[in-house]
């Protein structure tokens, strides 16, 4: 289809010279178009059409445009024309000159439709002489549109979906805390201390945890015993230590008391800076900035002792009100609540729904293989926890693979609107807008969609319907997809695509497909047709698409018997 424009031009001029009024049949072997086939790229279709007048073929008098136009049955899209005249023409169009001749160009692009593969581009004229209008008839320069870009819209379909996850653990570690605190420079345990409400709390929760034993699992208890890093290094250490014996002794005594069997683990910290710290930093001290300045000057902590009861001033304050509170024994009781097990949280849902937490319900489909009782699942999540946006995105996640795109879009829409910028339900939505032709639409979704892998693929397919095709490979390479090997056909690397296209997993109708098309490119007339067979054995419906398919314009005579 590589034209030149000269032909129908020179029988353009040579009618408007002798004054006929009528059209007559024009080669069109005289255009020059680029690409040779036309191309759907990032969902436009462009073209350059280039046509040259020779010396003494445009008349002088003559004004003439010149547009293209592409025409499909039931429809047809004007591009930009071009405006030419003669040289004795008065105006602000390009000058042709009668005796040199000159040359002209359309460059633009059609924005894609689907009815465009079966379209034929033509170029129109409208010309006058002297105010009197010339009658030129069109002429067909080309024919039809390649469109295997666009099965983005099939090879989204089959992209992995991002579901939605559950936060469930069958085994969840607590802790439970108290302190017993101590009066300056003394180790002995109080018994103001011990009957403390939070001594006395971890007490009973220990002792309950220890009979409930299908629910709870004590680890241990932990000693951490401190002392202010006021006084001198040795007094300190011995004051810790001694507060890490006593402390563990007593809880020690309980558990025995208690028979219950776990052990005590015990440290201790000569002198707790950082509790000093952390305890200034969060006071209302007058001068705590100055005091946490000292801390970072100086690592020795008879220096930083130095320094700080030199701000007299503040150091009454620190006496009173932080110090004390560093002079302590913690007691943790390590735990481990024990969830439901599988057979427990499937019975209950079968029993009583109700009691299962969200997490226990989304953990629930997870241990089914059966669409229907997954489905069943989400939707008694959506009834009792509807503010929770992870059911109606794995819903919708159900009907995309299904093929229903109606209710994927509904159950994406719904997670969204309860959760706007939820990765997982925006990599989704920008496919189903993939799957609908709305790349514009998904490229947003996808800025949402974060870095996971199924997100790689969902933008490797948003690329391809860009046009950008390197970036589409590089985004899908080693991903075995459909999406990949049209990316791959994109490049020009077939082999690759039939290699790529024979590890598929889960290979369909758009897999065949693809096979058809990277064949129909290397001259295989028998694979084309045996990958055109499997394609309608797995999906009837693209026979009509098949016919239409500029990529196989000389296999039709074979596959017409499919």
């Amino acid at each position: 289809m590589s034209k030149s424009l000269r032909f129908a031009l020179l029988s353009a001029g040579f009618l408007m010279l002798i004054g006929c009024k009528s059209g007559m049949d024009m080669s069109s072997d005289y255009y020059v178009v680029t690409p040779e086939v036309l191309e759907a790229v990032g969902g436009e279709v462009p073209y350059t059409v280039t046509g040259t007048f020779p010396a003494k073929f445009f008349p002088k008098k003559v004004i003439c445009t010149a547009t293209p136009e592409l025409r499909w049955n039931g429809g047809s899209v004007k591009g930009q024309s071009v405006t030419l005249q003669g040289e004795s023409v008065q105006g602000n169009n390009r000058v042709v000159n009668y005796k040199n001749g000159g040359t002209f160009t359309f460059k633009d692009a059609f924005k894609y439709q689907p009815e465009m593969a079966t379209s034929e581009l033509y170029v129109t004229f409208s010309a006058s002489k002297n105010g009197k209008s010339i009658e030129i008839a069109p002429v067909k320069i080309a024919d039809g549109v390649l469109s295997t870009a666009e099965l983005y819209s099939e090879t989204a379909k089959g992209a992995n979906t991002v579901p939605s996850q559950d936060a469930f653990q069958r085994i969840i570690k607590q802790a439970q805390n108290a302190n017993i605190m101590f009066v300056i420079q003394q180790a002995n345990v109080r018994s103001s201390e011990t009957n403390s409400d939070a001594v006395k709390a971890l007490k009973e929760s220990m002792v309950n945890y220890a009979a409930d034993t299908k629910n709870y699992a004590i680890e241990n208890v932990q000693v951490s015993a401190y002392a202010s890093p006021d006084g001198g290094v040795k007094l300190n250490d011995r004051l810790a230590s001694q507060r890490e014996t006593n402390a563990a002794k007593y809880i020690g005594n309980e558990i025995k008391k208690a028979k219950i069997e776990t052990e005590v683990e015990s440290n201790y910290t000569a002198q707790d800076w950082e509790g000093f710290k952390e305890l200034v930093s969060n006071s209302n001290l007058q001068d705590k900035d100055l005091i946490l300045r000292v801390l970072s000057m100086y690592d020795d902590p008879e220096r930083r002792e130095a320094e700080i009861k030199n701000l007299s001033a503040v150091y009454k304050d620190l006496a009173a009100d932080i110090l004390p509170q560093l002079r302590r024994a913690r007691l943790t009781l390590n735990y481990q609540i024990i969830g439901r097990s599988d057979d427990e949280i499937r019975d209950a849902f079968k029993s009583e729904p109700k009691s299962l937490s969200i997490e226990e319900l989304l953990y629930a489909a997870t241990l089914t293989s059966d669409k229907a009782e997954k489905k069943n699942i989400y939707n008694t999540v959506t009834t009792n926890f509807p503010n929770d946006y992870r059911a109606f995105n794995n819903l919708g996640e159900i009907a995309f693979n299904d093929g229903d795109l109606a209710t994927a879009e509904s159950n994406f829409r719904k997670a969204l609107q309860l959760n706007s910028s939820a990765p997982d339900a925006n990599t989704n939505m920008g496919l189903l807008c993939l799957a609908q032709n709305k790349a514009a639409d998904a490229a947003t979704y996808f800025a949402k969609g974060g870095d996971s892998k199924a997100n790689q693929e969902a933008l490797g397919n948003m690329y391809i319907a860009q046009g950008q095709y390197e970036r589409a490979l590089s985004a899908l390479r080693g991903s075995n997809t459909n999406a990949e090997a049209l990316a791959m056909i994109m490049v020009k690397d077939y082999a690759g695509a039939k290699r790529v296209l024979g590890a598929v997993k889960n290979a369909d109708a758009n897999t065949a497909y693809l096979l058809a098309v990277a064949a129909a490119r290397t001259n295989d007339a028998a694979a084309v047709t045996q990958n055109l067979r499997n394609a309608l054995a797995l999906d009837p419906s693209i026979r009509e698409k098949i016919k239409n398919d500029i990529e196989f314009a000389k296999y039709q005579s074979a596959i017409a018997s499919l």
